[in-house]
């Protein structure tokens, strides 16, 4: 991380830009991060592409499909409640959580934000107490001063559990994250064990599940793709029906046991500033949206 980004960074984090618009942030940010002018008059690539739909692409529904509570009830009203991991509690508070009600394993995580994680394979060895001051520096995060993704600003403040889900081979769960484009899924990544960077892989691949010619440069790829999912083409038409009238959005999945779960809804993957490798697929992915009319004007 160069030292303009590092500061930046640095800044943000402890809200020194907040007053500051949505635009002029967003200019300054795409600047120190990916060391260039964004252009928002004329966007081109799959990078300016997603900070223009941040600013001009604002709908109320957004809100709920990025709430990590509120998006289940979203996405089954559509495609079904099978395809959802279940629900534990919902709290607003830490201190609300009852711990002993829980069972041996489950999953906390904040619902607003993106990294307030805890997961808990055995109650009997959890700090608690270290899991509600992880979950209260997440809780306290203002998400959308940090990225200005609009979707997140008047997300609710809470805190999920969800059942502990793991496949029956016992390794990490993948990731299967497709990108769709104006309601079409023409490229996917999978990804593993991205609570640990060091050690998660990434990679793209086509809808015929061959892995892609490019490469995001801040994780290790696989050395070749795992095992093509079983339910890979049913995954194929619920990230379809689920991105329908869309610019753009990301639909991710499990399969666990032979069965298709929900992961989440996503407008702007890596906030749009996807490290491409090569760069040119900036570009050839920007081809591949289309902006909507703006739903807000400057």
């Amino acid at each position: 991380m160069n030292i303009l980004k590092k500061g930046f960074m640095f800044l943000s984090n402890r809200g020194f830009f907040n007053r500051m618009s949505d635009k002029a942030y967003l200019k300054l940010r795409y600047n120190c991060i990916m060391g260039k002018k964004l252009n928002l008059d004329n966007p081109v690539t799959y990078n300016e592409k997603l900070q223009w739909l941040k600013l001009y692409d604002r709908k109320p529904e957004y809100t709920k499909m990025v709430d990590k509570y509120e998006a289940k009830k979203y996405v089954a009203d559509i495609i079904g409640e099978e395809y959802i991991i279940p629900t534990l509690g919902v709290w607003d508070n830490v201190n609300d959580i009852d711990f002993d009600t829980l069972p041996n394993q489950f999953v906390l995580k904040c619902t607003h934000d993106s990294g307030g994680l805890v997961i808990c394979k055995d109650k009997a060895e959890l700090d608690i107490e270290n899991a509600k001051n992880t979950l209260n520096h997440f809780l306290n995060r203002n998400f959308y001063n940090v990225h200005r993704e609009w979707p997140y600003k008047d997300v609710k403040h809470r805190i999920i559990a969800e059942k502990y889900m793991e496949d029956e081979s016992g390794k990490d769960l993948k990731d299967y994250k497709f990108f769709c484009f104006n309601g079409e899924p023409k490229l996917l990544y999978i990804s593993e064990g991205l609570s640990d960077h060091s050690t998660a892989k990434i990679s793209f691949a086509d809808m015929d599940y061959n892995i892609a010619e490019f490469k995001r440069n801040d994780f290790k790829p696989f050395n070749e793709l795992p095992k093509k999912p079983i339910n890979f083409e049913k995954m194929k038409e619920l990230a379809k029906v689920l991105s329908k009238d869309r610019a753009f959005i990301r639909v991710d999945f499990y399969e666990i046991n032979k069965k298709i779960f929900f992961g989440e809804l996503t407008f702007f993957p890596c906030s749009g500033y996807l490290p491409f490798d090569p760069e040119k697929y900036d570009k050839i992915l920007g081809d591949w949206i289309t902006l909507p009319n703006k739903t807000i004007q400057e």
